[in-house]
């Protein structure tokens, strides 16, 4: 092995050195060897070498098979060397250790007795030069250093030799000793004449080699872990075979119970035969064979799938509605529409299961519901979350060529349920994504159509199954996320926010004694005096499910777990019978300060000052629109985080004032001198939609005119520029938001009149509706006096409440 002097001393050559020709070696400068000779002439060469000064011309043969090279055998670049030591062997052969000086260039080849000799040149020595040499040199050494981890016959000591090298020229030799390459690119390197080519001829060399090095190394594992793994599982299967055999049992095909299952799963035909030729190829596959495994998998599946086996409906409605009505309260339309199935399916043998969407405000019970309705029909209950999903392949499933395939979740659904009419809830449908990968929506469109879902056919099964007689039920905060062709194909049943009433009676029956019982308090112990459930809902939940009321109830059944807990330990009595009673004065101490108070929004009449309804995922809101006029040029400025709807909607409401100015009493050219500013609070909420539109058309004719809204009332619909009502979505959370902040009056498009009659009792006994079809309607009711009215024949008249 090569390696690198102490010091190397100035070399002053003669005229003639004698020739040491080298077969498939190419010594460099700087680099001691040690060498075998044997042959006549180059023995000579040593013995003249070692009687004149001790040095030897050291040059590489073209023919290493040559084995009397003469002068055209040889090339014409070689490396001066002194000899450091000789050792004579017993054989005949001499072990001589060289150490390559500088690189001579041969003039002549001069025949000289017993050897040969020539006639020398030395060459230039090597000279880093600036700005591009130095980032080469970097470059050569850490791709060296990268080799020599790479290598398995190289230490790793000698990445720290070279480096500690005192001049660039040592580096670069040594790295150019110890690259395993042919003779032809090892000599190319002593002959290269300046230090940058060779330098970029060592870099070009080092990573040819490291990639075959690292492509050797994936070869040499691939094969060693391939054997590894196949000698093991032979070994396994050996001794399963010979444990079998001793325990008298019989080695017959491990495939037997397999076949036998599938046959008494009542396959559909296709399915059956598909089945049966997988079979007969795993059984010609070796078990070692990675084929086998994805064999064996996908006959697994069509296995553990149902096919033909069902739970028997629970037909009887009255049985249906107690058990509806045990587990959530209110919610009509859902029971309904369940009880209307059951009611149906009792009369025919097969119905295809609807596909119901559920859309409400989160907390309302659209997950609980699902699972109220399997325990209903007496079915199984399988949910299948969606939100986040953006691989198509989750639906689908992936192809058996990839590794790891598997069904998508429909499938796997179905496995788990191991009937086929379960009851399925798809929740979250409208959080569902796409990118790269495909559209996981554009992929339920066959789940969910009761057309195709007969005929679903999963990549990995490759195979039809009937999802027919499953029930789907899904369930979305809001329709506007759902692409139209997915929310054509489902019935779209939506859930308002819970009235104050219901949330009481949700309160009392359901979520109270649950929590109290889960915190180890017996219900029938505890008393909540009747002012204490309404005083919750107002003062610490607005919203519209009952999620927060719940954990406001898992509060209140902690503190009270807690004050039974410390009276017990200072009574040290564990059969005292404590009863407890809560009023509202101790609410603050067990809750905590209320975050909402019932008194601060106030129903007074404001000027510029509008109060509209919104309808958002969470349900419905009351909003007021804030409208103010200050000296300008006419400017319109928006705030609030309005989105473009809304920002369209509040140009129209001006360009309609604009228009009515003079109906309205203002002079023609207002604007011209006034600005005007709509603001709309919660500024860090997202806004938009058009129903805002007649709300703040109101809000700038009060504040133009200086005529107060009344507080009482509250509005919806969209403005035309002519000042027509367009009807609205979302009447009924709208007006359950309006009842919950004690509104009186609430103006609604006449388009929406007919939506009146669908909404709760609570709300059409507390609420006075006023449906209308024009501005100037609006402002007859919205007005606290006189008001624009339109009569037939195009004029105005001034009205009074």
């Amino acid at each position: 092995m090569p390696t690198f002097p102490l010091d190397v001393e100035t070399l002053v050559t003669g005229d003639r050195l004698p020739v040491l020709p080298l077969r498939d070696v190419v010594v460099f400068p700087h680099v001691v060897m040690p060498l075998l000779v044997g042959r006549t002439a180059s023995l000579a060469a040593l013995d003249a070498a070692e009687g004149e000064d001790r040095h030897v011309l050291l040059v590489a043969q073209r023919d290493p098979q040559t084995q009397e090279p003469a002068a055209a055998d040889l090339y014409r670049v070689g490396v001066i060397a002194r000899v450091r030591t000789l050792t004579r062997l017993g054989t005949g052969t001499v072990k001589v250790l060289v150490e390559g000086v500088a690189r001579a260039r041969i003039t002549r080849y001069v025949p000289a007795g017993d050897c040969l000799r020539a006639l020398v040149e030395p060459m230039a020595p090597y000279v880093l030069g600036e700005g591009d040499d130095e980032a080469h040199l970097r470059r050569v050494l850490a791709l060296f250093e990268e080799y020599v981890v790479l290598h398995r016959r190289l230490p790793q000591e000698l990445v720290a030799l070279i480096q500690s090298a005192d001049s660039p020229a040592r580096q670069a030799f040594g790295v150019a000793a110890h690259v395993g390459t042919r003779l032809e690119r090892r000599q190319a390197l002593l002959e290269t004449a300046d230090f940058p080519a060779l330098l970029r001829a060592l870099g070009d060399m080092l990573t040819a080699e490291i990639d075959l090095l690292k492509l050797e190394r994936k070869i040499d594992d691939d094969v060693r872990g391939s054997l590894f793994q196949n000698q093991r599982e032979f070994y396994l299967q050996e001794q399963l075979r010979a444990i079998h055999r001793e325990l008298g049992g019989e080695d017959g095909d491990e495939t037997d119970d397999l076949a036998a299952q599938l046959e008494a799963k009542g396959l559909p035909e296709p399915v059956l035969a598909r089945a049966r030729r997988e079979l007969r190829r795993l059984r010609r596959l070796s078990a070692m064979s990675p084929e086998s495994g994805v064999a064996r998998t996908y006959l697994d599946w069509i296995a553990a799938l149902p096919w033909t086996a069902r739970t028997d409906d629970v037909l009887d409605v009255a049985h249906a509605r107690r058990v509806l009505d045990e587990d959530h309260y209110g919610l009509e339309d859902v029971k309904e529409r369940v009880l209307d199935y059951i009611g149906v399916l009792s009369l025919v043998e097969r119905l295809d299961g609807p596909i119901l969407c559920l859309v409400g405000p989160p907390g309302v019970g659209k997950t609980s519901l699902g699972r109220s309705i399997a325990r209903a029909m007496g079915r199984k209950f399988v949910r299948m979350s969606l939100g986040g999903v953006r691989d198509e392949a989750e639906i689908r499933g992936h192809r058996r060529t990839y590794i790891g395939a598997m069904p998508g979740r429909v499938i796997q659904a179905m496995r788990r349920a191991e009937v086929v009419n379960p009851v399925i809830l798809l929740d979250e449908i409208d959080k569902l994504g796409s990118d790269y990968r495909g559209d996981p929506s554009a992929a339920l469109l066959e789940v969910l159509d009761p057309e195709q879902n007969r005929a679903f056919n999963d990549h990995y099964l490759e195979a039809d199954y009937d999802l027919s007689q499953v029930l789907f039920i899904t369930t979305a905060n809001s329709l506007a996320a759902i692409p139209e062709p997915l929310r054509d194909r489902m019935e779209i049943i939506r859930l308002a926010g819970y009235l104050d009433q219901e949330k009481h009676a949700i309160a009392r029956e359901f979520l109270l004694p649950r929590q109290l019982r889960q915190h180890g308090l017996d219900p029938a112990t505890v008393t909540l005096e009747a002012d204490v459930i309404p005083a919750i809902v107002q003062r610490y939940t607005r919203e519209a499910g009952v999620r927060d009321l719940e954990r406001r109830m898992a509060r209140l059944a902690r503190k009270l777990a807690r004050s039974r807990a410390e009276r017990r330990a200072l009574s040290q009595s564990d059969d005292e019978v404590v009863h407890d009673v809560v009023t509202v004065a101790m609410l603050q101490p067990m809750l905590g300060v209320a975050p909402h108070d019932p008194e601060a929004s106030t129903l007074e009449d404001k000027v510029g000052v509008a109060t509209g309804l919104a309808y958002t995922s969470v349900g419905g809101d009351v909003l007021e629109i804030e409208v103010s006029v200050v000296p300008g040029r006419g400017r319109l400025q928006l705030t609030g985080t309005l989105g473009d709807v809304m920002k369209e909607s509040a140009s129209a409401a001006l360009s309609y004032a604009r228009a009515r100015a003079a109906t309205l009493g203002l002079e023609r050219e207002f604007l011209k001198t006034r600005d005007l500013h709509v603001h709309i609070p919660a500024g860090a909420t997202p806004k938009d939609g058009p129903s805002a539109g007649i709300a703040i058309a109101c809000a700038i004719v009060s504040a133009l005119t200086g005529i107060p809204l009344r507080g009482n009332v509250a509005m919806t619909g969209e403005i035309t520029l002519r000042g027509r009502v367009l009807g609205i979505g979302g009447l009924k959370e709208k007006t359950v938001a309006a009842l919950r902040n004690r509104i009186a009056h609430v103006i609604v498009p006449q388009e929406n009149a007919r939506d009146l009659d669908e909404l709760p009792a609570e709300v059409k006994a507390g609420i006075h509706f006023h449906p209308v079809r024009t501005m100037d309607e609006v402002l007859a009711v919205a007005l606290s006096r006189g008001v624009v009215a339109r009569v037939p024949d195009e004029t105005a008249t001034m009205v009074t409440h």
